[in-house]
C-alpha cells in the first residue's frame, strides 16, 4: 500500500527547491520505500515571487501535481482585521482543495503560514525544527541567537508533529550535535571578546547572519535537516513511527548515528541509508 505525502511549500528560496528535489529523489531510488508524493501546494501562486516561480518549475518538472492558492490574496481586508478568522476561511478554502488525494500525512517544508486548529486536527502534519525537542522556539534565526546568548552547549534538529500551538508538537525524531570543541571554541572566545566591548543586540545588528559562530552553528545544523527528513520518512512509509490523533506512537527518536551515516555517504560518494 503506497504511503501518500502532501508537500507543502511557499517555495521561497532554494533550500525549498532542495528539498523537495532531494526527498523525491529519495523516494524514486528506494531510500523512501512504497511512498510518492500525492501534491505539492504552495500559498503563491504565479508571477508573485520570481524564487516561487522557480519552484514551481521544479514541481512541473518532477511530474507532480501543483496547487497553487494565493494567501496574499485570498480576503486582504479580513486578514489586516481579524487574523485569526481569516487563517480558519483560508484553511477551509486549503482542505477543499487537497482532501481529495486521501493523504497519510503532510509535510511543512518551508511553509510560511501557521496553521489553524482545525486543519491540524484533520490531517497527521510533520514539520522541521532547527532545535532539540524542548529547545528554543521561532524562526532557525530567532533559535542560534538564543543558544549563543545561553552560551548552549549542544544543539540539534527535530521533526515534529505539528499541533496548533507553535513549535509546541511532540518531537518523532531528532539528531543533535555539539557547539562546544575543535573550531567552536574559537568562535565563542572571539564571541566572548566582542561582548566585551558590544552588546549582543548590537552584534545581531551589525553582523547579523554573517557573524562567524552563528554561521558556523547554522552551517552544522543545515548539513543535517535533509538526513533527518528522509530518514523520518523512511521510519514513516514503513511503519516504525506511527502517528495517531494528536500524537506521535513510537516516536522521540534520536537519530544521530544514521543521520551522520548520511552526511558521510553524502561527502564520499559511498551508499548511505
Amino acid at each position: 500500500m503506497t504511503y501518500k505525502i502532501g508537500w507543502f511549500s511557499t517555495g521561497r528560496d532554494k533550500a525549498a527547491r532542495d528539498l523537495l528535489r532531494v526527498v523525491q529523489k529519495s523516494i524514486d531510488e528506494g531510500k523512501i520505500r512504497n511512498a510518492r508524493i500525492a501534491f505539492v501546494f504552495s500559498n503563491r501562486q504565479r508571477g508573485e515571487n520570481r524564487e516561487s516561480d522557480r519552484f514551481f518549475q521544479l514541481v512541473e518538472k518532477l511530474g507532480l501535481n501543483l496547487i497553487c492558492f494565493s494567501s496574499r490574496k485570498f480576503d486582504p481586508d479580513l486578514r489586516k482585521k481579524k487574523i485569526g478568522s481569516w487563517r480558519l476561511l483560508y484553511d477551509e478554502e486549503i482542505m477543499k482543495r487537497i482532501d481529495k488525494f486521501g493523504v497519510d500525512l503532510i509535510v511543512l517544508a518551508g511553509y510560511m503560514l501557521i496553521l489553524g486548529e482545525k486543519i491540524c486536527r484533520r490531517y497527521p502534519i510533520i514539520n522541521l525544527h532547527p532545535a532539540l525537542p524542548n529547545g528554543p522556539k521561532g524562526t532557525w534565526q530567532q533559535v542560534i541567537w538564543n543558544l549563543i546568548e545561553e552560551e548552549a552547549e549542544q544543539t540539534g534538529a527535530m521533526i515534529h508533529l505539528v499541533t496548533p500551538e507553535l513549535d509546541a508538537g511532540p518531537p518523532l525524531t531528532y539528531c543533535s550535535f555539539p557547539i562546544r570543541g575543535g573550531k567552536f571554541d574559537i568562535l565563542w572566545q572571539k564571541m566572548r571578546e566582542k561582548l566585551k566591548e558590544k552588546t549582543l543586540r548590537e552584534i545581531k545588528e551589525k553582523e547579523g547572519e554573517e557573524e562567524p559562530l552563528f554561521k558556523e552553528i547554522r552551517k552544522e545544523e543545515a548539513r543535517r535537516e535533509l538526513p533527518l527528513i528522509v530518514h523520518t520518512l523512511k521510519l514513516l512509509s514503513e511503519g516504525k513511527i506511527r502517528i495517531g490523533k494528536g500524537r506521535v506512537e513510537e516516536g522521540g527518536l534520536c537519530v544521530n548515528e544514521e543521520v551522520e551515516e548520511e552526511i558521510k555517504s553524502d561527502e564520499t560518494g559511498e551508499p548511505g541509508l
